[in-house]
């Protein structure tokens, strides 16, 4: 009896130890597609670190990024419309001309980034950090009507 035991934790310690490997390995998939085709619309890159990536461009819109580690990443020209950064680290991000449009950034960190000409149409930034950010021809309103 022992032995059937100890055979039944092995397999299923095996099981559970493999299922984060094969998420791990998704997620490397989606990052080596976002850099080699700057395209990754609806993609999902929820906790994934791009700590200093040059993402020049890219194509993020509707994109889950939830929690994502994006701290010195240089995201000038990207389209991040209707993207959820819920959460997400963009300190010191180089984010010049890029589109939050309709973005989630409850709870993200922009402090220290550069955010000239960002668009930020539409977004949620409820509990954003901006402390030490740097920009100008943001079209962000604080309360009421235009």
């Amino acid at each position: 009896m022992k032995p059937i035991f100890l055979t039944t934790a092995a397999l299923f310690s095996t099981l559970v130890l493999a299922t984060p490997i094969s998420a791990k390995a998704e997620n490397i998939n989606t990052v080596q597609r976002l850099v080699e085709t700057r395209e990754c619309s609806g993609c999902n890159l929820a906790g994934v670190n791009l700590k200093g990536t040059h993402l020049i461009g890219v194509d993020l819109r509707n994109a889950n990024l939830k929690n994502a580690n994006l701290e010195g990443a240089n995201l000038e020209g990207a389209d991040l419309t209707g993207a959820n950064l819920t959460g997400a680290n963009l300190t010191e991000t180089f984010a010049n001309g890029t589109s939050f449009n309709n973005a989630n950034l409850t709870n993200a960190d922009l402090s220290n980034a550069n955010l000239h000409n960002a668009e930020v149409d539409g977004a949620v930034m409820i509990g954003t950090k901006i402390s030490g950010a740097d920009g100008f021809d943001i079209n962000l309103g604080v309360g009421g009507e235009e």
